[in-house]
């Protein structure tokens, strides 16, 4: 979907992406899509391009945006008949013109993602480890850690399709740090019990990047443990806020995290819209 008269695809979709994100304050790419481009370029997508917007599919997700100047002239619903079919799209920090353009074109509101942030000048709670748990940072248990990852988030379909190039690739960015991925490792067996992969955006933000429980070790109080070593983790580090992602409907982990001082403001509401 380009030609000798089409804007280069990767240097608009980074120009647009700057462009929203100032504006906005929220990147129009999720991760994943960010790293796809990084790694893969526009190999294997539908690009759709203009001066001022771009669309992209891949594996079915749609991503789309369009640079404030150049919004409010029906360039989005341009772009979306230009791209081809898409069944999943994201709305980061749900926006008023995405809900619009998917009221008229089929699409319907699915899900809710929400940003639920902390300071750490909240004081946590000790960390108290079970008898028979070491937790500890990662040491290149990557097999482990994906087979925990997998069972606990069989139903999620974004954090449940991670494997071992996913993983290398998340690894090889420039803020991995193994002291940051912390284990709940079986004393006994050696198994990776639970696990809470922290994440330093930069100097003052820190964020609880996953959080997994191998569902057979379930109802031992792993995931609040594993929690709290990277909340504290992250507050000896010196962040100045902590934030997290996590499903509007997930009573249990809202529960969890609010009990822990996180909360959640609207604008810091990611929409899924699908068809």
């Amino acid at each position: 979907m380009t030609g000798p008269d089409r804007p280069d695809p990767l240097a608009t979709i980074s120009a647009v992406r700057t462009a929203v994100l100032e504006h906005d304050g929220h990147d129009p790419l999720d991760e994943a899509a960010a790293l796809a481009l990084k790694h893969h370029g526009t190999e294997g997508a539908a690009v759709a391009v203009a001066e001022d917007g771009f669309a992209l599919v891949r594996g079915g997700e749609l991503t789309l945006a369009v640079a404030p100047q150049a919004r409010r002239r029906g360039l989005a619903r341009r772009l979306l008949a230009e791209v081809g079919p898409a069944w999943r799209a994201w709305s980061h920090g749900d926006h008023p013109g995405a809900a619009a353009l998917a009221a008229t074109t089929g699409w319907r509101r699915t899900r809710d993602l929400w940003v639920m942030r902390r300071p750490t000048s909240l004081p946590l709670p000790a960390l108290v480890v079970p008898d028979g748990v070491t937790v500890r940072g990662y040491d290149g248990e990557a097999e482990q850690v994906l087979a925990v990852n997998a069972a606990a988030f069989a139903h999620h379909p974004e954090q449940g399709s991670l494997d071992a190039t996913g993983l290398a690739e998340r690894m090889a960015e420039p803020w991995w740090d193994p002291a940051g991925l912390l284990l709940a490792v079986d004393d006994d067996t050696g198994d990776v019990l639970a696990f809470h992969w922290t994440k330093r955006h930069d100097a003052d933000l820190g964020e609880v990047y996953v959080v997994a429980v191998d569902p057979a070790a379930q109802g031992r109080g792993l995931g609040r443990v594993v929690t709290l070593a990277g909340l504290h983790h992250l507050a000896d580090a010196g962040v100045a806020e902590v934030l997290l992602y996590v499903e509007s409907d997930n009573t249990a982990a809202v529960r969890l995290y609010s009990s822990l001082g996180f909360a959640h403001a609207a604008r810091d509401t990611h929409v899924q819209y699908s068809r």
